[in-house]
């Protein structure tokens, strides 16, 4: 009998260690990584400072371009006429490429026009979302800074990672 009372003393005090330690770890708030603080921070400062890039770019042309929630900067010049695209829309545009410091990337001069189905990808996602904003007709500048352009990788050609890249677009047509 003496060793059922120990061995149910023994249960009872592993039970409440473990009820205990079960119970601490729910209230305990989850602790910060730091690692993942630190990415966050950097991609901060990384976006602080293309959005300066774009901002003095903008100021020293004195061009007046609106900003999309997601951060696209555009101003179509020359107004086309019809309805906006929409998503599933086959766009076909003229197009130069440029970056910032005015270095030509790409051209429909040499590559010939732009033409993708909108919402389906294969373009930038700032283009894709650019492509919703316009219309037949339309003639636009567009600044996509690296997270809605090429990204942290470039295009692995003409455009350097984490680039912000300048589009001058003509809408040629817009199919349902």
């Amino acid at each position: 009998m003496e060793n059922f009372s120990r061995f149910v003393f023994l249960l009872l005090v592993l039970f409440s260690f473990s009820c205990g330690w079960r119970e601490s770890a729910v209230e305990k708030p989850p602790e910060a990584d730091p690692g993942k603080e630190q990415l966050m921070g950097a991609n901060r400062q990384l976006l602080e400072r293309d959005t300066e890039l774009i901002r003095k770019y903008i100021a020293r042309r004195g061009w007046e371009m609106q900003t999309t929630s997601s951060g696209l900067y555009y101003f179509v010049y020359e107004a086309g006429e019809g309805e906006p695209a929409q998503n599933g829309d086959i766009i076909r545009m003229n197009y130069r490429l440029s970056l910032l410091d005015g270095t030509l990337c790409y051209t429909s001069d040499e590559d010939g026009p732009l033409v993708f189905r909108v919402g389906k990808g294969g373009v930038e996602s700032g283009l894709e979302e650019a492509a919703l904003l316009l219309r037949r007709g339309d003639k636009a500048r567009l600044i996509l800074p690296p997270f809605l352009a090429h990204g942290l990788t470039g295009d692995q050609n003409k455009i350097p990672p984490r680039t912000v890249i300048v589009y001058e677009v003509e809408v040629i047509s817009v199919t349902r």
